[in-house]
């Protein structure tokens, strides 16, 4: 016989943790690209575990904000997309294993958060995702997975099938975020408009873009993701 909790609905946090646990990486990658898949790590795991439990407990709807991928020092550290250590620690509060180092996307993002009304505010309303939820490395170094077009070409049913994934579960359809809107932004569109995910796409700069070439006008970017997060 079943018992009752058989029947009692995941949250979100577990369909999330469940996600990572089932990831499956995509096989016959272009020479040299190794993956970055910070979740395998027992750490990570714990630590993920924590976060998801902490801020998606519930089956609130929420809507969806996609990165690029995980890089070497933020998710690839903490298993949690635009978060590196010390965000991790001071701003949401989880402790960790991994040290204090930052990274400037996390930085902004977490600024931005901050703005919005806190994590607690931001993560009732949002997740944020990334277009390949998987990372790459070339020669020891972070490759997007659109810097190299066959990475890019080998991975897209992994993309696809993980954007589809993430549908299944309580996000919101009618918009959704993605951050880097030049390349990253015009590859998910294309997909979009194939699989029509979303109605509607909303570009924003990289942070890393902004804080490295733009940083005198970092508020006004802050203002302009704001904007964008509220649907102003």
């Amino acid at each position: 016989m079943e018992s009752l909790s058989s029947y009692m609905p995941l949250f979100l946090a577990s369909k999330l943790i469940r996600f990572y646990e089932t990831l499956e990486p995509p096989s016959r990658l272009p020479k040299g690209v190794e993956i970055l898949f910070p979740q395998q790590n027992r750490e990570v795991k714990k630590v993920v575990k924590v976060f998801f439990h902490k801020y998606y407990n519930d089956n609130r709807p929420r809507w969806l904000l996609f990165g690029i991928n995980p890089g070497r020092f933020g998710a690839g550290i903490t298993g949690i997309n635009f978060t590196a250590p010390r965000q991790l620690k001071n701003n949401c509060q989880v402790d960790h294993p991994f040290g204090d180092s930052s990274e400037l996307s996390a930085e902004f993002i977490y600024e931005v958060i901050e703005a919005y009304g806190g994590p607690g505010k931001f993560y009732r309303d949002y997740f944020i995702s990334a277009v390949s939820p998987l990372g790459f490395i070339k020669e020891g170094i972070n490759l997007n997975y659109y810097d190299d077009k066959k990475l890019q070409k080998a991975i897209t049913p992994f993309i696809v099938e993980n954007i589809k994934k993430h549908l299944s579960f309580c996000f919101k359809r009618e918009r959704c975020v993605c951050v880097g809107g030049d390349k990253n932004f015009k590859f998910f569109d294309k997909v979009n408009k194939d699989y029509h995910f979303f109605k509607e796409i909303i570009p924003l700069p990289h942070p890393r873009f902004i804080l490295q070439y733009r940083r005198k006008q970092k508020n006004a970017y802050i203002l302009q993701y704001l904007s964008a997060l509220r649907g102003v």
